[in-house]
């Protein structure tokens, strides 16, 4: 019998030493001055962040119809990948059709001033991050992944590097989905509000060397096409660029398989990027 209580007590402890080195999870109220109201974001600190000077941070931004929880809740990896790499992850709300822009129709909608600017703002006045671009990723799936590169490519002084997973890189051929049209208004009434605001044509706005690009799409995905369509188009203006595709769909299997690609690349950017 003391025997058996001694296994138990060393396996409790054992368990106990496990969860205390666990990454630690926050979930705060931001103020977005832009939109007048206050926005949720969970934030994942590594275990060993209280011993740490500074530490580089990923932006991870959901898709369309979901929220701040969808990384944490369907890709629990995360978790394990900020021990890893000691990364601050932070993963915001973007509203469940935000689509990241500044709406050009209506004055309200503005999630590129609230995720690329105010929430950065926010996070490095409030945690230990490296605070320039060389410390900074931002990457999404679905409308996140769109998200992703659209930030990225119009604050390279905010975001070193950039990653797209299943990605709406070019939203002009799903024009009646998703609640687009409420954002940029519809395509027949408002044709350059689509074309300024698809990521495919804004490759010109990339300063060479700027931007450290990670692509990664499944071949079974209604996005696929548009995202080989983009990888070409940065081949043809010689924008250097890491490009994935293997089999897989749009969903959760293929997303968070994704990250553990995507995060190991920004980790070796930080890595060239932070030298001691």
């Amino acid at each position: 019998m003391k025997k058996t209580i001694k296994v138990i007590l060393i396996l409790c402890a054992l368990f106990a030493g496990k969860v205390a080195l666990a990454a630690q999870v926050d979930t705060v109220e931001t103020y977005s001055l832009a939109m007048h109201k206050n926005i949720r974001a969970i934030i994942i600190k590594p275990d060993n962040y209280k011993q740490l000077t500074t530490l580089p941070t990923v932006y991870l931004l959901h898709g369309h119809g979901s929220n701040n929880s969808a990384w944490l809740r369907n890709a629990p990896v995360i978790k394990e990948l900020a021990d890893q790499y000691q990364l601050l992850l932070v993963c915001p709300d973007g509203n469940i059709s935000s689509w990241y822009v500044d709406s050009p129709i209506d004055s309200n909608w503005r999630y590129e001033t609230y995720v690329g600017l105010e929430l950065v703002k926010w996070v490095d006045e409030h945690y230990k991050t490296i605070k320039n671009s060389g410390g900074r990723a931002i990457t999404g799936f679905s409308m996140g992944g769109h998200g992703s590169l659209y930030l990225a490519f119009k604050h390279q002084d905010i975001f070193g590097a950039a990653g797209s997973t299943s990605g709406g890189v070019d939203i002009r051929p799903f024009s009646n989905s998703w609640k687009i049209a409420d954002v940029l208004g519809t395509y027949k009434d408002h044709p350059n509000n689509w074309e300024n605001n698809t990521v495919i044509n804004m490759t010109g706005l990339l300063i060479p060397g700027k931007l450290a690009l990670i692509i990664d799409c499944g071949t079974e995905d209604f996005f696929y096409k548009v995202n080989l369509n983009f990888h070409n188009i940065l081949l043809e203006n010689k924008i250097p660029h890491d490009f994935i595709t293997r089999p897989g769909a749009h969903n959760w299997a293929y997303w968070s398989n994704s990250i553990i690609y995507q995060l190991a690349f920004f980790n070796e950017y930080f890595r060239s990027k932070n030298k001691s």
